[in-house]
């Protein structure tokens, strides 16, 4: 088929990093159909569809057509896995197709996922199913409406393809869009070969892409690694507020631009439980809830040792240097975590006392094994005058009340009402999260039934998180204990 003009691209992680990436081509879908396709973020990217029908969009975005200006790229990175180092990874069912400017001025990746194998795959077999990729779009959009930065989803197309895992699957291809795809482990591939000159090369482009103020400063290394350092501490935290768990945190997983990436084994927490893990693969919990902000600070301390030979010639003043820097990492995460839960307990000042007092109502969460989001979402209610809905979620409906009673001492020491703190905590504190229940309902009729309805009104749902109302009602509970005790996600590969 001729290729569409749809993109405005410009590749220039291609033209100006040549030997970061093999260029290469989907593979061909024998069948491909359009399974999702977000119009508004198509126009937010300035993309030019047109009237093109869903047939030709399917072939797009399944692969068969390469769109015209892209030059298809496996990007090849590093890793720490579980915290063994894999030296090459690189996409193994990924393309780079290229980059477009936003109607923002935003320079975005356009990549493919589950697009065939690469030179990188390995012994993966490079392709994807339909269950795993409708999962990105999810999590991704309920990520994006939660304001939490974050890769999105542009399109998802079945390829008529089969993929074997626990058992056949249908197969799929995600669109996905990035600020871009750069990775702690792309640092760390040069850095481990011990090309000084391609991790400069690397560095420069980052810093023209990222931080291009950066360019003029004294330390432009030094000054990257406290960009991304004060990124990933706003990002961990609003995971954390989020109840959210990645379960994936390998440093190829850990983006520069501080946006979240690939929503594999990652799950919200239902019942409040730090020590939750909810990957099948994380089988010792390293990356459990109550680790990500640890694990968050040792990725960024392997990007620091791969910008130690750029950030002074002298080894001894570059890892002063680099640590003091890493050193600010827990002080601006506890700064942000505890913003954010001012917010979420509807206070709107600084008080020495506050970080006890969210403290407190975590532990009391968790010893009564309350749910995590509608805690916080009563809380609301509880502010409004109407502690009834609160103290529904508690197998002791007095279990609270020592706490509610500091809450309330603390709530009277400022100006604000009880309608208008409620109204300022239900901007705070979702009803709708991925539950994962739902999740589950709606890939399921998707991948086995071919029956999209509930993707789409889980999707629409998830949008518009923060609104409660009757469409929004069967999506705001919990799952039964049960299900949630053996919940387990998978990455899909």
């Amino acid at each position: 088929m001729p290729a569409p003009a749809v993109f405005a691209f410009d590749n220039t992680f291609a033209r100006k990093l040549e030997g970061f990436y093999v260029p290469w081509q989907p593979a061909a879908a024998p069948a491909p159909r359009l399974l999702h396709f977000d119009r508004a973020l198509a126009d937010e990217l300035c993309l030019r569809v047109g009237d093109l029908d869903e047939g030709a969009l399917g072939s797009l975005f399944a692969g068969n057509t390469v769109p015209e200006g892209a030059y298809p790229i496996a990007q090849v990175y590093a890793g720490h896995q579980f915290g063994g180092f894999s030296p090459r990874l690189g996409d193994g069912r990924a393309l780079l197709l290229g980059e477009v400017i936003d109607r923002k001025g935003r320079r975005r990746d356009i990549a493919m996922k589950g697009s065939g194998r690469t030179p990188f795959a390995r012994n993966g077999d490079g392709k994807a199913a339909v269950g795993p990729m409708l999962r990105e779009v999810l999590v991704g959009e309920a990520m994006h409406a939660l304001g939490i930065p974050t890769t999105r989803a542009l399109a998802v197309a079945a390829t008529g393809d089969t993929v074997q895992r626990e058992r056949p699957l249908p197969g799929a291809v995600l669109t996905r869009v990035a600020a871009s795809h750069l990775r702690v482990g792309t640092f760390q591939y040069f850095a481990s070969l011990g090309i000084g000159e391609d991790v400069r090369k690397l560095l420069d482009y980052t810093v023209a892409r990222h931080d291009p103020a950066l360019a003029r400063s004294e330390n432009p290394a030094l000054g990257l690694l406290e960009a991304v350092v004060a990124r990933q501490a706003a990002l961990i935290a609003q995971w954390m507020n989020a109840g959210f768990i990645h379960g994936v945190m390998n440093t190829d997983n850990m983006t520069i631009s501080g946006e979240t990436i690939d929503y594999g084994p990652c799950a919200f927490m239902e019942a409040f439980d730090p020590a939750a893990v909810f990957s099948s693969i994380d089988q010792h919990g390293r990356y459990a809830y109550r680790n990500q902000p640890e694990i968050a600070l040792w990725n960024l301390t392997r990007l620091a040792e791969s910008l130690l030979p750029l950030i002074d010639e002298a080894e001894e003043k570059s890892v002063a240097l680099a640590t003091e820097v890493l050193n600010t990492f827990p002080k601006q995460y506890r700064a942000h975590l505890l913003r954010g839960q001012r917010a979420k307990l509807g206070l709107a000042r600084d008080e020495a006392d506050d970080a006890a007092l969210a403290e407190a109502w975590l532990a009391l969460l968790h010893a009564e094994k309350v749910d995590y989001t509608l805690a916080w979402r009563r809380l609301a209610d509880a502010a409004a005058g109407d502690e009834a809905t609160l103290r529904g979620l508690f197998a002791n409906a007095q279990a609270p009340d020592a706490w509610l009673g500091r809450w309330k001492a603390r709530c009277g020491r400022e100006e604000a009402g009880g309608a208008d703190r409620a109204k300022a905590m239900r901007q705070a504190n979702p009803f709708v999260i991925p539950r994962n229940h739902r999740v589950e309902e709606a890939l399921s009729a998707a991948q086995d039934a071919g029956d999209l309805v509930p993707f789409e009104k889980l999707l629409a749902a998830l949008r518009r998180p923060f609104d409660e109302d009757g469409e929004q009602a069967p999506y705001g509970e919990p799952a039964p204990v049960e299900v949630t005790a053996c919940y387990r996600t998978f990455c899909g590969t």
